[in-house]
């Protein structure tokens, strides 16, 4: 009987997570939804130096946020807690004083200035840099005078002759030559624990069947199953590894997580929908086997499988996610594309959320649904309807104050005065009448000055459902103002 799938997410959060910690997550996520497994979430916050209780936060808050929901670890809780390294020490320190009595581990007392004297002896005769093992069968003399000089042990693992091979989802067969795989730390000076131990132990304890991770992670792959092998783990309770593709930037250079762009944090800033993001993600180094780009999570949930993922580097497009946040603003309706508005407005101080203004975005979001991208474009576009100070942007102004555009607005303020049903319809059936078929004029010339006398803009919804909206006093006001500049 075949174990269930259980994944694993275990960021640590020194920042924002970014498009790389994501889209791991997505896949992690998708995965245990796909084969009814669990997904869990662990935070890796052994380095007390560059974690903050301000990142654990955020990086709760964009999993939430994104809807990538999980079924063990924090908030959530689970029976194989707790779920912050932090709060597991003890467990660590455990292993690592048991690996030390079975002989797999022992103190290495080389100093910092020892150790780079042997990578550059190694450098200088073209040897791959790693640890020579000075400190591995050290005698119990040697021992207490190096603790008589007062030196700092850390622990390291032995890694045996010979090799290690596994068979990665995504890669195939993998060897690795111990010869360039030296004996590693494990618990540093201080007593606190590196990487390579704290995972291992907690994906063993913790149950996890499959690690998915970036390809950056791949080398440190042997150190991992040689603690496997420590703890005394039988081979067919090794986590299964499958690790993905780097994805890269326009300009073919790894993205970097020290790269603003490439935080959630700013594509949630810039108004990205989650579930465009999420689209978006999942076919860098997936496919669902068709030409299809536009998906839901739930079509995702049913089509992902790790199999599927491609080894070769992703290339990020921002042009495509641009385009699918579009298409995920247009499928959603007036009431949860009101939802995602209202906070932009709010923030980008447009509106205060009073009913009255709430009421008017919603009469505006359709106009504007087929015509942005982001969210982040509604407060330059519906600006108009809520300014108590009117006033026509600089770089626009000449548009209405040269002579032909003051025939133009002279012409739709007559034309526009009798109107008693204040309707779209109306208002560009008055304006076409006169200043295209009676005036001859093009369209762009004829309704440029109107948009920038009733908006402010060059850039505006469509002009007629924005007088609609706008109302007839304030249209003709502001046209009338216009006139006067």
């Amino acid at each position: 009987m075949s174990k269930k799938i259980k994944v694993r997410f275990a960021p640590s959060p020194t920042g924002d997570l970014h498009v790389g910690n994501i889209r791991t997550a997505l896949f992690d996520w998708a995965y245990a939804r796909h084969t009814g497994g669990t997904f869990l979430f662990r935070i890796e916050d052994t380095d007390t130096t560059r974690v903050t209780d301000e990142y654990i936060n955020a990086a709760i808050d964009t999993l939430k946020w994104l809807g990538l929901d999980w079924d063990e670890g924090p908030e959530v809780g689970g029976d194989n807690g707790p779920y912050l390294q932090s709060q597991r020490l003890d467990i660590y320190a455990h292993w690592a004083a048991k690996f030390i009595e079975q002989k797999d581990a022992y103190h290495c007392y080389c100093s910092p200035e020892e150790l780079e004297a042997v990578r550059e002896a190694q450098r200088a005769a073209n040897q791959a840099p790693g640890y020579n093992g000075h400190c591995r069968d050290l005698t119990v003399e040697q021992i207490a005078a190096y603790k008589t000089q007062g030196r700092a042990a850390v622990v390291r693992m032995r890694m045996p002759d010979g090799g290690t091979t596994f068979n990665d989802l995504i890669r195939g067969e993998m060897a690795f030559d111990h010869k360039f795989v030296p004996d590693f730390v494990l618990v540093r000076a201080d007593g606190s624990p590196l990487y390579t131990l704290a995972v291992a132990v907690d994906d063993i304890l913790m149950k996890v069947t499959h690690v998915l991770r970036g390809e950056d992670l791949l080398s440190s792959t042997p150190r991992q199953i040689r603690v496997y092998q420590a703890m005394g783990v039988s081979l067919e309770d090794y986590p299964v590894f499958a690790h993905l593709p780097f994805v890269m930037g326009a300009d073919n250079a790894k993205l970097s997580k020290r790269n603003g762009e490439v935080s959630i944090a700013w594509y949630r800033d810039k108004g990205f929908l989650p579930e465009a993001i999420c689209n978006y993600l999942a076919l860098l180094g997936w496919s669902p086997g068709d030409d299809r780009e536009n998906l839901t999570m739930k079509e995702l949930c049913e089509l992902f499988t790790v199999e599927k993922v491609n080894s070769s580097p992703a290339r990020f497009d921002m042009k495509k996610l641009e385009a699918i946040n579009g298409d995920k603003i247009r499928a959603l309706t007036i009431d949860d594309f009101l939802t995602w508005a209202l906070p932009f407005l709010i923030k980008a101080q447009v509106i205060s959320g009073a009913e009255d203004e709430v009421a008017l975005v919603k009469r505006a979001l359709p106009i504007i649904q087929e015509r942005i991208i982001m969210l982040s474009e509604i407060p330059a576009m519906l600006k108009f309807l809520f300014v108590k100070d009117f006033a026509i942007e600089p770089e626009s102004l000449s548009k209405v104050t040269e002579s032909g555009a003051k025939d133009v607005l002279a012409r739709s303020l007559k034309e526009l005065e009798p109107i008693t049903d204040w309707t779209h319809e109306a208002i560009e059936a008055a304006l076409r009448a006169s200043l295209i078929e009676e005036m001859g004029l093009k369209p762009r010339i004829a309704f440029g000055a109107v948009r920038i006398a009733t908006t402010g803009s060059t850039i505006s919804p469509p002009l007629f459902e924005s007088m609609e909206l706008l109302g007839k006093a304030a249209s003709l006001s502001r046209i009338a103002a216009a006139l006067t500049l």
